[in-house]
């Protein structure tokens, strides 16, 4: 289980929490600077979130890559700069830039044999044979299950170690897939989309090796931060949510900050 982090600190939490990866989304990314989940993030700004929540955290980081950034010169720029940066892995996905949510209707792809020259490149020019790149395809709502299964297993004979099929409806698809594309796979358990409900567990019986929560932290986070400003707003206090909140005592254990002792820098 891979939970998503938006920021350092959070990333921080998920380590105390004991959970052995924690990834990164670049639609959270995108949405808690304001932005819908369409491309807008730029390299530079995902490296940079990718190198505080690999430092803070100490985990392997899976980082969210979207289409690579461009074509296949600017997806070879992506696998190095991600890697600096501290990731672990990343996955790159066959949606035509700009893309969308994979969890909406209305997506197009890229031709399979240009996401097979992506991904043939990519795997070519990390700097670590450990650095894992996972294939992403969306085709599951566009052209179809069968077809999302053939671009799987093209992609991995192109160099992709895992594959993260996106936006399968049921228990069932998802263990289909695993059959007809045996090997690494990446199960995306996000709120409020075309997947169901499903257990770490479950994926695990059907077959999945890696499962990612993109949005669940955030999702949580601006639920509180919600019902807090609504309770300052009728209220003029926070008095009503003061149970809710993380202590300052908390977030110092946290953050392994002791008033009037040195902090080292980094700490995780």
């Amino acid at each position: 289980m891979a939970p998503g982090a938006f920021n350092a600190l959070v990333a921080r939490a998920v380590a105390k929490a004991g959970f052995r990866a924690v990834y990164i989304s670049g639609g959270a990314t995108a949405n808690v600077a304001g932005y819908p989940d369409i491309g807008l993030i730029t390299l530079t700004e995902m490296t940079r979130t990718i190198r505080e929540i690999a430092d803070a955290s100490g985990l392997p980081v899976i980082a969210d890559a979207d289409t690579g950034y461009g074509e296949v010169e600017c997806a070879i720029r992506t696998v190095v700069e991600y890697e600096r940066a501290g990731a672990a892995a990343l996955h790159v996905e066959d949606q035509v830039f700009p893309k969308r949510c994979g969890h909406l209707d209305g997506k197009d792809l890229v031709a399979m044999e240009a996401m097979r020259d992506k991904l043939a490149a990519m795997s070519q020019h990390r700097q670590s044979a450990d650095f894992m790149i996972i294939a992403r395809t969306d085709a599951r709502h566009v052209t179809g299950f069968e077809d999302a299964v053939r671009r799987a297993n093209c992609y991995r004979e192109a160099g992709a170690d895992c594959i993260f099929p996106e936006g399968l409806q049921s228990e069932a698809e998802f263990e289909a897939f695993a059959k007809a594309s045996p090997g690494p796979l990446l199960a995306n358990m996000t709120e409020f989309g075309k997947t169901p409900d499903i257990s770490a567990e479950r994926f695990r019986e059907l077959g999945y090796h890696i499962v990612i929560y993109p949005l669940s932290m955030m999702r949580l986070a601006m639920g509180h931060v919600t019902r807090g400003l609504q309770a300052l707003k009728r209220d003029g206090s926070v008095r009503a949510v003061l149970g809710e909140m993380q202590t300052r005592k908390d977030l110092y254990e946290l953050i392994r900050y002791v008033p009037g002792e040195q902090w080292n820098y980094p700490a995780g």
